[in-house]
């Protein structure tokens, strides 16, 4: 009782206590804990100066994971000494004037230099191309010494050292060494690919130097710099306008994806940005094209007019806010799509490297290889267990017969019987000329192995298609486009169910609801704080109300979207595709192989399955002949 009126007492002393202005010092360490947060945060701050400077080179060395010392240079303008004198004093820049909407910079808010010398040491030595001599200024733990003459080639080196010393209990929160570090190689990553034109360098004592060569206008070759060969091989250009909002880059293709989304890029007038509305639009744009927690691979660049984006939310400017969401998210989502049906059922170049890998496995000590007494069956690479069907967690259902192609407007299937069931189909695929079907993309069907998987010959190589996985997908599609075509038939419930929740949940979610509705789920406000369920889609049958109303205001309050009702939709159709598709162990006939073939290339989204795994492997020419070692 005693301490809680000692405490109370404090409280009522501290209410009446004199409003006292902070010191300069103080402000600076205050602002540092927001645009400051760790050493990568310095090298974001100084690469982006140096680029708004006008750079053309731009080397970033740290130690210590950025800890001990960040040092960036660059050959930009450099500044003039009492450029130097107000560059360090809070809310002094040379970007902006009096007008926030027309900001074309990646820095403006004047904050960054005197944050980190209020809290590290600072030293920043600059030259402009007109000087004889450069000069330096020195700012420790927030003391700012006079500006003073110094040898410098044109440009400016900013050097920090011992970040967060001033603050030693903001340094007991930073990561490892390799952390800190990893997070520094991320951030100068993105800023990489953001300026292709600028050559970028990143060195020091606890890394290997990455180097970036400016590759000019060229952007997805900046891309392959960073993100590898690979991202070429599988991306697919995005080029697109509407309402003078202007999106480019690169969407790989789905079966190229992550298990995480730190290969998502998204880019607003240049400057790298973590936006929510963004990746969610991106994620809708891949719905049920890729497996379940996997992520795409993209490259995004929006180019809009400055007064229709605010970059001024947050001090470390990586949340933006656009004036008209529902465009922006309309015009990714439909763009990706339209990139991926255009060509992102290509096989990815992953499946290759993969299937070559497997072909040629690593010899262990333990491995036995063929000729050496025994079984010639060499084990798998890496002690890999044999594969077994009936545990596999990607075994096929085990239904001896399924609905031929007629049943879903897909031609005929007519099953092989019969002792001479082989020798019938071996004859039927010789009967098939050889060029019968050149230049189709999947090729002229040469074989069927193991009932379920069909070799096609092309122009360049051959490709191996999952039957099964192939034929779901096409049903599948099917069956998406049926729905599609009209309104999701709703069945009334009886009592409408009434679901009591915040108000700010009911407003954002009957902002949806003509959306919902046209999905089959019909829902009206009852009162304040509660909807009122009155219609749910029939395809779902007798369902949770008042859980999926929960899980949709969740999901728009989030992400601002209610895709989930239409995800729970397309997972239904996805279920009925896969009982309804042609099975493992149904032999097909040479007309039906290729009748297979040529409803894939016509097909959007053929190139993986329902469940995001790829329909077909594409071996080149050069890979099989890489194989036999003629190259």
């Amino acid at each position: 009782m005693t301490s809680r009126l000692f405490i109370t007492s404090r409280i009522r002393d501290d209410l009446t206590m004199t409003v006292k202005h902070l010191s300069e010092t103080l402000i600076n360490q205050i602002a540092a804990g927001e645009v400051i947060e760790r050493p990568a945060s310095v090298v974001k701050e100084l690469v982006e100066n140096a680029i708004d400077a006008g750079a053309s080179r731009v080397e970033v060395a740290t130690a210590g994971g950025g800890k001990s010392l960040v040092r960036v240079t660059d050959d930009g303008c450099g500044m003039t000494p009492d450029d130097l004198g107000l560059a360090v004093q809070r809310h002094c820049t040379s970007k902006i004037s009096e007008d926030l909407d027309s900001i074309s910079t990646l820095g403006f808010r004047g904050e960054a230099l005197p944050s980190i010398g209020s809290v590290a040491k600072l030293r920043i030595l600059s030259r402009t191309g007109d000087a004889d001599s450069g000069h330096e200024v020195r700012v420790a733990g927030g003391k700012t010494e006079a500006v003073r003459p110094a040898a410098a080639n044109c440009g400016t080196v900013v050097e920090v050292r011992d970040i967060f010393y001033a603050t030693p209990a903001r340094l007991k929160f930073l990561k490892s060494d390799r952390a800190e570090t990893g997070a520094i190689t991320e951030v100068f990553k993105r800023i990489a690919i953001a300026f292709p034109q600028v050559r970028m360098a990143l060195s020091g004592s606890d890394r290997t130097t990455i180097e970036y060569p400016a590759t000019g206008s060229d952007r997805l070759a900046r891309i392959a710099q960073v993100l590898g060969k690979e991202f070429s091989d599988n991306a697919i250009a995005i080029d697109a306008v509407r309402e003078g909002v202007h999106l480019t880059g690169y969407a790989c293709v789905p079966t190229y994806n992550r298990a995480n989304s730190l290969q998502q890029y998204a880019f607003v007038n240049g400057r790298p940005v973590q936006d929510k509305l963004i990746f969610s639009a991106l994620r809708g744009a891949y719905a049920d094209t890729i497996p379940r927690g996997r992520y795409p691979v993209a490259v995004l660049s929006i180019t809009i007019e400055p007064a229709f984006v605010d970059v001024n939310v947050h001090p470390a400017k990586a949340d933006v806010r656009f004036r008209d969401p529902g465009l922006l998210r309309g015009l990714i989502v439909g763009s990706v799509r339209e990139a991926l049906t255009r060509d992102g059922d290509r096989a990815s170049s992953v499946g290759a490297r993969d299937m070559v890998s497997a072909f040629r496995p690593e010899f262990g000590p333990g491995t036995r290889r063929f000729g050496e007494g025994g079984s010639h069956r060499p084990h798998g690479a890496a002690g890999q267990a044999n594969y077994d069907p009936a545990s596999s967690a990607f075994r096929p259902h085990e239904q001896s017969s399924a609905p031929g192609f007629s049943e879903y407007g897909q031609g005929t299937f007519t099953a092989f019987s019969g002792p001479s069931a082989r020798s019938d189909a071996t004859q039927a695929l010789n009967d098939n000329e050889a060029g019968a079907d050149a230049g189709f993309p999947l090729g002229a069907a040469r074989a069927q192995l193991h009932e379920n998987y069909i070799v096609a010959q092309t122009d360049d190589g051959l490709v191996i298609v999952d039957q099964h996985a192939a034929h779901e997908r096409l049903v599948y599609e099917s069956l998406k486009q049926s729905l599609n075509s009209r309104t999701v038939a709703s069945q009334v419930l009886l009592i409408p169910e009434v679901v009591d929740m915040p108000e700010g949940d009911c407003d954002r979610l009957m902002a949806h609801s003509e959306h919902l509705a046209q999905l089959g789920l019909v829902i009206e406000r009852f009162g304040p704080g509660a909807i009122a369920v009155r219609e749910t889609p029939a395809v779902l049958g007798e369902i949770d109300a008042s859980g999926m109303i929960r899980q949709l205001a969740d999901e728009v309050a989030e992400w601002d979207d209610a895709d989930g009702l239409k995800a729970k939709i397309d997972y239904v159709a996805a279920t009925m595709a896969c009982h309804g598709s042609v099975r493992l162990g149904r032999r097909l006939n040479a007309e039906e192989m290729n009748s297979l073939l040529r409803q894939m290339e016509s097909t959007p989204g053929s190139g993986q399955c329902n469940h995001g795994r790829p329909t077909y492997i594409e071996l080149k020419l050069s890979d099989i002949e890489r194989l036999f070692g003629r190259r």
